[in-house]
């Protein structure tokens, strides 16, 4: 339902937002100041050692200086605890003392039969638990106790039994006050067109309840007894409470086990294949794990897992099963990462589950397996390369080309920028530094020298010199005028490095041929430079400037020198120290790509605040305003130049 934002804005007035955070987090009492509403603790939403989340009652809003979450009130409980938004607001409201808006019918008619559908459903998982301990249980007891699994972990895991009878649990469930369209909604019995007389769906299984955010029951798992059974496992239908692949089995109690908690650091949440998995694991004291349900991890579920922890470690079965359910999840979550945010793979012993390992082996044996998880390119690259043959060129290229298919994909620009570049130097090391080289004079590739002439809009063949006039139409009035404004301080720094030492083009080339440049003339000149390079006509800074001088550059080099050194940015000159002149260019290449990202952000930003004037996009507008204030701020470029060689800022 929508709510009057006057009724929200009441909510949030009432209730510091403090009180809301407090219940999740301990605040740090040497750098909270409580009397004027200021508050600082370990982030919920990642672990770390040192606080950097800040919530600060007078705005009603939390920010994280380590992983750049914020948001208010409501965010927070939807965000952590993956509540829906009325859900928080209720939740909020009732601490502020103030009723809920009063609903439409529809609105009050559905939220009505919903509250029964759960009470149905807790009566069901009551039901499955009485039966595993009657007699007709015995059967299923034994099964759980060879599965070595204790009293007290059934117990928890609230474990039950349904029996062989038809119409057992809908007699129970009826002789309760259910009525049949409220068991029918819940999934508890098989009806329909061509069904005369309903029956129960669950006959002569272990039944495992499934809960939601809140652990409130909405779905089951049943494992058949009998080996005759046409499915092993089987799942409640889809229903008013239960969407299959946008549930995690486990989820509540692994959010809590993985939160920071008594001095300790938060733990990564795990992801297994199945219900005994989780239950095993919870047993030998693993108990931030959860299971998709019966199939491949959805969005939806990484995104609950990201709630979680920001690198949730997948553990599939040592089969080939398991690998190709890894494959898969490879392909699901890399469209969705983020700085910061990623996925590791705990890849088990040939032929064991989680359950197998920590029976045979303990929970030392599976703690070592998590040791060895490979972050998602890892994965990426294992999949694309292994048992592959690689011995011709054309092989070589094929591969260069669905790597650089799958990094597309990547929707955040920092984040693909980085992977190009891990996948280039994966390359190299695969296949030493000379195939690089090669690939690129077949086709371009990661970072190729070939690939950066198309990106940069030149259309000379490969090994060709480039035009004396700048065939391309770069000519010093262009490049000078660029844009109609003359180039940033940091552009012109970092595109004078690259010419004064171009073994960093090589170093970096990922990604200076990725590089953004806002000024249109710098951007013509760095692709000239870069052809230079790739006619292999020049490989020292001298030759370069040499090729340059000769063919109509020789003013702008000169212009471009004069105001580097105006700024004392001396590591970007000829003279400088190559270690110098690398360390400025990394961190130069670091804030332009800051800036840029930032500039984005902003432009997507002021597209969605058109069409949803909400605070907490307002909000998020002035965050990256502030951040864009920051880095503009920083345009002198580098703290520290020339560091390593000890050369004074102004010896020129």
């Amino acid at each position: 339902m929508r709510f009057p934002p006057s009724f929200l804005d009441e909510i949030r007035d009432r209730v510091p937002i403090s009180s809301v955070i407090g219940t999740r987090v301990s605040f740090d009492r040497k750098k909270t100041n409580a009397a004027k509403g200021d508050f600082w603790a370990c982030c919920p939403f990642h672990g770390e050692k040192t606080p950097s989340f800040h919530c600060e009652d007078r705005k009603g809003r939390y920010h994280c200086f380590g992983c750049g979450v914020s948001g208010d009130h409501f965010r927070f409980l939807t965000e952590l605890e993956g509540v829906s938004f009325p859900e928080a607001v209720a939740r909020i409201a009732d601490m502020a003392g103030v009723p809920m808006p009063v609903m439409d019918a529809e609105q009050q008619r559905r939220e009505e039969k919903r509250g029964t559908l759960y009470d149905v459903m807790e009566m069901a998982a009551a039901f499955f638990e009485e039966q595993l301990q009657a007699s007709g249980g015995a059967k299923a007891r034994s099964y759980l106790r060879d599965r070595g699994l204790n009293a007290q972990t059934q117990a928890i895991f609230r474990i039950g039994y349904a029996p062989e009878g038809r119409n057992i649990l809908k007699q129970y469930l009826a002789s309760k006050g259910a009525t049949r369209e409220q068991i029918e909604a819940c999934g508890l019995v098989v009806h329909g067109e061509g069904i005369a007389v309903s029956y129960d769906r669950f006959r002569d299984r272990i039944m495992f309840p499934i809960t939601d955010n809140r652990d409130r029951v909405i779905a089951f798992g049943g494992r058949a007894m009998s080996p005759d059974a046409p499915a092993k496992y089987l799942n409640s239908p889809e229903t008013e409470l239960f969407h299959k692949g946008r549930v995690l089995y486990n989820m509540a109690r692994a959010r809590r086990a993985a939160q920071a908690q008594n001095g300790e650091e938060a733990k990564p949440v795990i992801a297994v294949e199945g219900y005994m998995d989780v239950i095993a694991l919870a047993q030998a004291g693993f108990n931030e794990v959860v299971a998709p349900l019966g199939t491949a991890l959805t969005e939806e579920q990484m995104a609950l897992l990201w709630r979680i922890s920001p690198e949730p470690v997948l553990c599939f079965d040592g089969d080939q099963a398991g690998l190709r359910a890894a494959y898969r999840a490879v392909d699901t979550g890399l469209p969705n990462l983020q700085p910061g945010k990623s996925l590791a793979f705990a890849l088990l012993p040939e032929g064991k589950d989680p359950d197998d390992l920590v029976k045979e082996q303990g929970a030392a044996a599976f703690r070592a397996v998590l040791q060895e998880a490979k972050p998602l390119a890892e994965m990426l690259w294992l999949r694309e390369t292994a048992g592959g043959n690689f011995e011709t060129p054309e092989r070589r290229a094929e591969l260069d080309a669905r790597l650089r298919s799958h990094v597309a994909r990547i929707r955040d620009e920092s984040v693909k920028h980085y992977y190009g570049q891990h996948m280039r130097e994966k390359s190299q090391s695969f296949f030493g530094p000379k195939w690089g080289r090669r690939n690129a004079e077949k086709r371009g590739g990661f970072g190729t020298k070939a690939g950066a002439r198309t990106s940069f809009g030149r259309n000379s063949g490969f090994g060709q010199a480039p035009s004396s006039q700048a065939s391309d139409g770069v000519t010093r009035s262009a490049i000078v005028q660029g844009g109609g404004a003359a180039p940033s301080l940091r552009e012109a720094t970092i595109v004078l490095t690259l010419i004064n030492h171009p073994r960093l083009i090589d170093e970096n080339f990922d990604r200076v041929a990725t590089l953004e440049l806002s000024h249109t003339g710098l951007a013509a000149l760095l692709g000239a430079v870069l052809d230079v390079i790739a006619s292999q006509l020049a490989e020292d800074g001298k030759t370069v400037r040499k090729w340059l001088n000769d063919n109509g550059f020789a003013q702008l080099l000169d212009d471009l020198e004069q105001a580097v050194r105006r700024a004392r940015l001396w590591p970007a000159t000829l003279l400088a120290a190559e270690d110098d002149a690398r360390e400025a260019l990394k961190q130069a290449m670091h804030l332009q790509l800051r800036a840029r990202t930032l500039h984005k952000e902003l432009r997507a930003v002021e597209e969605a605040l058109s069409e949803d004037a909400s605070d907490e996009v307002f909000a998020r507008f002035l965050d990256i305003q502030n951040e864009i204030r920051k880095a503009d701020a920083t345009e002198a470029l580098i703290e520290g130049f020339g560091l390593s060689s000890g050369r004074p800022a102004g010896g020129f």
